[in-house]
């Protein structure tokens, strides 16, 4: 009896210890744990970056159009101008001397017409009468004629030099923005001279010219035309040169038709409100034009995709019975910090994004679903 009992602490110290064993073996088993996304398919804009310089919407050269003295220079230089301000005069003197002496033309011209008309009137009567030869009455007539279009001459004369005398008042063809002044007072300008006066730039809107490869244009026709991707919006947005993005959206007005054989690109512009003047023409840019949207497109996020040993892009995915597949994926383009899949992920397909390394082919999981944050759809 006291042998058994002897026994008994021993025997419990065994079981105890052998179900302590058990214990770490249970867990093994227990399938890891893998965070998991649920894949959708949506139509995804696709955009490209495009590099570029801004070009003033309006470029208007302000040139004299009469021989002159400079007489004033009436802006100031950097200024804003209205269209029709005046901006230079002319020495009038010479102009307005013509313009008198055309209307003194016009005055004799017209004073002899009332004669004329009355003798060609009465001759007209008399020939009736015989009173006066036929050759006379129609003397009186061609003088009439002749006389009516000396007046019209007088008053085309009077029309010229009118246009000349307000030619002596260089106005601004355009509104905008002047730049320098490549005369001063005392300067002789005249009609046809290889230098303006000035150049007027209209600057809000402003345009941005960017350039696109004929090559990859080509490839979006044929996807356009295939029916795997659908036409842009015309909405572009801009970055400039520091980096920073410009806070208005601009609109993409026309493509080129023609490629430049020397580039091989085709230009694309597009029009941006400019209230503030931030944009000033010839500066260097960087666009973001969307070049189409993809058609029921599925976005993988880049941390769960991987690649072999060949380079080619793979992705784990959680199938039936809570298995590890590995999947060869066709990636197209990135949309911020996810992958556009055209082959290799379906719509509803779990794809593991977290415990990687826990995740093996053929092997059971227990899968954890995950969030990712949404795309701003901006597209490389």
């Amino acid at each position: 009896m006291t042998l058994k009992l002897s026994l008994l602490p021993v025997s419990l110290f065994v079981l105890a210890a052998c179900g302590a064993k058990q214990a770490p073996d249970t867990a093994a088993a227990a399938p890891p744990e893998v965070g998991v996304l649920a894949l959708r398919a949506s139509d995804v804009p696709v955009h490209t970056e495009l590099s570029g310089r801004t070009a003033a919407f309006r470029v208007s050269e302000v040139r004299p159009q009469v021989n002159g003295i400079v007489r004033k220079r009436l802006f100031e230089e950097g200024s804003t101008v209205r269209a029709g301000q005046v901006l230079y005069e002319i020495e009038p003197g010479p102009f307005e001397a013509a313009h008198e002496q055309a209307q003194a033309t016009l005055a004799t011209s017209q004073a002899g017409i009332a004669s004329l008309r009355g003798k060609a009137e009465r001759f007209g009567e008399l020939v009736k009468a015989n009173a006066v030869s036929q050759q006379e009455h129609e003397e009186a007539q061609a003088a009439l004629v002749q006389a009516q279009a000396g007046v019209k001459a007088a008053q085309a004369a009077v029309k010229a030099a009118r246009i000349n005398l307000e030619f002596t008042r260089v106005t601004a063809p355009i509104a905008g923005r002047i730049g320098r002044s490549s005369v001063t007072e005392g300067a002789l300008v005249a009609p046809g001279q290889a230098t303006a006066l000035a150049t007027i730039q209209r600057i809000d809107p402003i345009y941005v010219d960017v350039v696109q490869s004929s090559l990859e244009l080509t490839r979006l026709k044929r996807r356009f035309l295939a029916g795997d991707m659908a036409p842009a919006s015309t909405r572009v947005g801009l970055r400039l040169e520091d980096g920073l993005p410009y806070p208005h959206a601009g609109t993409l007005k026309f493509t080129e038709v023609g490629v430049d054989a020397a580039t091989g690109s085709v230009t694309l512009r597009a029009e941006f409100p400019n209230p503030q003047g931030l944009l000033l023409p010839g500066m260097y840019v960087r666009a973001q034009v969307e070049a189409g949207v993809e058609r029921q497109a599925v976005l993988a996020p880049q941390r769960g995709v991987a690649r072999n040993e060949k380079g080619e892009p793979t992705a784990l995915v959680v199938g039936a019975n809570d298995k590890v597949e590995l999947r060869a994926l066709e990636v197209r383009s990135a949309v911020d910090d996810q992958w556009v899949v055209t082959r290799g992920l379906r719509d509803g397909d779990r794809l593991v994004v977290d415990g990687l390394q826990r995740a093996h082919p053929g092997e059971k999981v227990k899968p954890v679903a995950v969030t990712v944050s949404a795309p701003n759809a901006s597209a490389d």
